[in-house]
């Protein structure tokens, strides 16, 4: 059974004092804390995750929800292994499946079908896996002929959509999410939502960072509210949004 257990987790972003202060003024209002390291007297850091903790288990659709700045990027990257944590640890069983972009791995000089298997290997598919799978993919993209030219040739929304075919492809046992994944033009924008549902439904765990209380309300079934790095409330959805438009509504002074 798959399962993440994330135990008092603290991420820090070292910066250097001779920075331009304008710039560490910048990366604290896009919610880090700024401490001085006192082993290096020309260094600061920026604490991106403080003490977190939670634990997910096999079904659950766990939504990271709070205001941009907030931390659920930088959680999510921790999630997927790109962060080292400077404390605490993270434990997952089962495959983790990132998916924080359409264009994994794209080769623009590659023809479509090319990039189809070039892009699949890079998410982890097998070999075997994406020849199962292309004619799903290719069918989905509408690119007809155009899969056998190079990519540099298409639009930006034919890239979108081939890179959108591939990337939710794979079946993943924990599935890390990012609600700016896009399939390009309005009319596919329902075909593609029909395509993340089935995505989801194949995932064991949902790890989804939002600061849409809807988009969280729909898929999830726990929640965490980020707030400046900090996990101030671990729970049921309804709970957690209810805490993050308290946190909203004092934060505007209303």
């Amino acid at each position: 059974m798959a399962s993440i257990a994330v135990h008092s987790v603290t991420v820090d972003f070292p910066i250097y004092e001779s920075i331009r202060s304008f710039k560490r003024d910048l990366l604290q209002r896009a919610g880090g804390l700024i401490r001085h390291d006192s082993r290096h007297s020309q260094r600061v850091t920026v604490r991106s995750l403080d003490n977190i903790s939670f634990s997910v288990e096999h079904g659950d659709r766990l939504g990271l929800i709070g205001h941009n700045g907030a931390g659920k990027s930088t959680l999510l990257r921790v999630l997927a292994g790109v962060y080292e944590p400077v404390a605490g640890k993270v434990v997952t069983e089962g495959k983790v499946s990132p998916l924080f972009n359409t264009s994994p791995g794209m080769v623009v000089d590659d023809t479509g079908y090319e990039n189809i298997f070039t892009c699949g290997l890079y998410l982890g598919m097998s070999m075997r896996e994406i020849q199962a799978k292309v004619n799903d993919i290719a069918e989905f993209t509408e690119l007809g002929e155009y899969l056998a030219l190079p990519v540099r040739t298409y639009s930006t929304g034919m890239l979108v959509r081939l890179g959108f075919a591939i990337a939710t492809a794979i079946d993943p046992e924990i599935l890390l999410l990012d609600e700016g994944l896009g399939a390009g033009d309005a009319r596919f924008t329902e075909k593609a939502s029909k395509r993340i549902d089935a995505l989801i439904q194949r995932s064991s765990i949902l790890v989804l960072a939002s600061h849409s209380d809807g988009l969280i309300r729909s898929m999830c079934n726990k929640a965490v509210l980020m707030d400046q790095g900090k996990a101030l409330r671990v729970g049921a959805v309804d709970e957690v949004l209810e805490a993050y438009h308290e946190l909203t509504q004092t934060k505007s002074g209303t």
